[in-house]
Parts: structure tokens; C-alpha cells; sequence
């Protein structure tokens, strides 16, 4: 027979695990879609933290009140949001990387609702943040996330994070420092054809005063844009790659950070 008891030991075992989990579903990209409804990432949460708390070595809560218990419960939730947190920033490159092309291209003023993020988005910058997440799914990038998770109930045991600030603020600059070579890297092509284009037209001003090139200009900056934004969706994969392996340096920055 299955045997479905809990002690009040396993039990705060369990909430320090669904904690943690929870946190990590909240702030973790993909898991943390707000298209999905809240019922299923708190299912989710409840059945995953039951599958880990069976496989990860229990060891001892030791607290005095129930302020302690109350600061453990927070550390949870600070190690499971960091985690999940960790990758969600790389994916803001995207937001990024499609502000700065429709500003080259002349159609910053377009904007979108994100049905992901509930927030006005740029054209270009909605565009790439649902290429991306297609890319994470079909390269199976939210295994990793999970395994990752998972992981950290091994190398930071429940009650064992120990926040160093110094290694996570430093692990916070390291990224701010590669956010604008990767969203550079995103949109080079266009960045680089919106410059050319701009020579062009400076040289066909001087040539043919009498040509309005700033109406000229914008009309054609938009269907340059759009098609080199066209062909240059093959590189993205590649672009993809380079973000999830940003992604991957931050989550194991920011695990050994709470080690």
C-alpha cells in the first residue's frame, strides 16, 4: 500500500520545497506566461515540489519561533525567484534588440500589448520575443531551466543559501555589460543597412536638392527594414544559441552566488 502520511517535519519540508518552487515558476521565463492560467502553474507547483520532495535527502529544519520558520520561508522564495529571475533577464535582450530596430527603421511609434508580459512592446520587439520562445521550447531550453531547479535542491540544500551580495551583484554588472552585445548582435543587420541607407540618402540630398528625402526617406526606411528583417530570420537560431548560453551563465552565477 501507498503510504500518504506526513509528519509535521515532512510537512514543512514540503512547504520550504513548494516554496522555492513556486517562486521559480513566478519569475521563470516561459513558466511564468501569463496565457497560462494561474490554476495550472499552482498545479504544476504542487506536483513538482511533491516529485522532488520524494527524491531529495531531507535534511534537518532547525528553528526556535515562528519568525524563524517565517525567514526560512523567505530565503526559499529569494533562492527560487533568483533562479528563476537569473534567465528572465536575458530574455529582455529581445525587448531591447526590438526597440532599437524599429527606431532605425521608422516605426518606433508602433506599439503592441504582450499578451506574455501584459506591457507595451515595440512591433520588432514582439516579433523576437515570440521567435525566441518558440527557439526555447524546440531546443528544449526549459529542461534545462527545470533540471536546473532541480539541481538546486543539491548543491543549495532547504535552509543552506547563503546570500553572498558581492558575487550576485557582480554576476548582475558581468550581464549588464554583454545586454548591449547581444542585443547588438540581434539586430547588426539592420543596424548596419539603416547606416548605409542614411549615406545614401545624404549623397541623393546633396545631389537632388530639390527631392523632398526626408518624405522619401521614412517610406523607404520601413521597406528596407522589414525586408532585411525578412531575410535575416535564418540567423536567429544562431542568436538564440548565443542568449540561452547567456541564460545558462547566469542561472550557475547566480546558483553559486547562494552557495
Amino acid at each position: 500500500m501507498i503510504d500518504f502520511t506526513f509528519t509535521y517535519a515532512d510537512l514543512e519540508f514540503y512547504l520550504l520545497v513548494l516554496v522555492r518552487i513556486t517562486c521559480f515558476v513566478y519569475a521563470a521565463p516561459f513558466f511564468s506566461m501569463s496565457g497560462v492560467p494561474r490554476r495550472v502553474k499552482v498545479g504544476f507547483s504542487i506536483f513538482l515540489a511533491y516529485l522532488i520532495y520524494t527524491a531529495v535527502d531531507r535534511n534537518e529544519i532547525v528553528y526556535n519561533t515562528l519568525l524563524g520558520y517565517a525567514v526560512i520561508v523567505m530565503k526559499e522564495a529569494l533562492t527560487g525567484f533568483l533562479i528563476g529571475w537569473g534567465a528572465q533577464i536575458c530574455t529582455t535582450v529581445t525587448a531591447f534588440a526590438g526597440s532599437i530596430a524599429d527606431m532605425e527603421t521608422g516605426i518606433s511609434m508602433v506599439s503592441l500589448m504582450d499578451p506574455t508580459t501584459r506591457q507595451q512592446t515595440t512591433f520588432t520587439g514582439a516579433f523576437y520575443q515570440y521567435i525566441f520562445t518558440l527557439f526555447l521550447i524546440f531546443t528544449g531550453m526549459y529542461q534545462y531551466l527545470l533540471q536546473a531547479l532541480i539541481d538546486s535542491f543539491t548543491l543549495i540544500p532547504i535552509n543552506g543559501a547563503v546570500f553572498k551580495s558581492e558575487a550576485l551583484l557582480e554576476s548582475v554588472i558581468m550581464f549588464l555589460g554583454d545586454y548591449i552585445t547581444m542585443g547588438f548582435r540581434i539586430i547588426l543587420p539592420i543596424f548596419c543597412t539603416m547606416i548605409l541607407l542614411n549615406a545614401v540618402l545624404g549623397v541623393l540630398a546633396k545631389v537632388s536638392p530639390q527631392m523632398n528625402m526626408f518624405a522619401v526617406g521614412m517610406q523607404l526606411k520601413v521597406l528596407v527594414g522589414l525586408g532585411i528583417l525578412f531575410l535575416t530570420i535564418r540567423m536567429l537560431p544562431q542568436a538564440a544559441d548565443y542568449v540561452f548560453v547567456e541564460m545558462k551563465r547566469m542561472i550557475v552565477s547566480f546558483v553559486e552566488g547562494m552557495t
